[in-house]
């Protein structure tokens, strides 16, 4: 297993992966981005995003990649600069073999080499073993804080009334 940075020609691999959270988690006709998004996204002049990616050698002697990390900074009017993971995806087929722990680890080591005071994240709450996993890291899960979001309809029902 070799963990790297990502690169534009990742994001078709990237993109399979995030497809592959969606049905895990439900959602799977939710993912509306495209690769393209990705690589203009991601390795423009302004990267909105950075990425991780772990690789292994598969039956083909090719690389295959089979998880990322996929984070970018904010700012914390409390905390300065922070890290927000947004997505941590390991392939089933590598799920238990300590690859998410490894990316789970570059992240932290990312967030050391910045000098955030603050790395977060999201998990639900009806999937156990990340919960745990991340209990048993260290980190804290909040009680009492619900995350907020509008969508693009949202977005434009309230525009349209204000």
């Amino acid at each position: 297993m070799n963990i790297r940075k990502g690169n534009p020609e990742d994001m078709k691999s990237v993109l399979g992966l995030i497809q592959e959270l969606a049905i895990f988690e439900k959602e799977p006709e939710a993912v509306v981005i495209t690769e393209a998004d990705l690589v203009r996204d991601g390795f423009g002049e302004k990267p909105l995003f950075h990425v991780f990616v772990a690789e292994i050698d598969n039956n083909e002697q090719q690389k295959e990649i089979v998880g990322i990390a996929l984070y970018y900074y904010r700012y914390s009017t409390w905390k300065g600069k922070t890290i927000h993971l947004e997505d941590l995806i390991v392939k089933e087929k590598m799920r238990g073999t300590g690859l998410g722990s490894a990316l789970y680890a570059e992240i932290m080591k990312q967030g050391k080499r910045d000098n955030v005071r603050r790395i977060e994240w999201n998990v639900l709450d009806w999937n156990t073993p990340a919960v745990n996993f991340y209990k048993n890291s260290g980190a804290r899960i909040l009680d009492g804080w619900q995350v907020v979001q509008m969508d693009e309809a949202g977005i434009n029902s309230f525009l349209e009334k204000n």
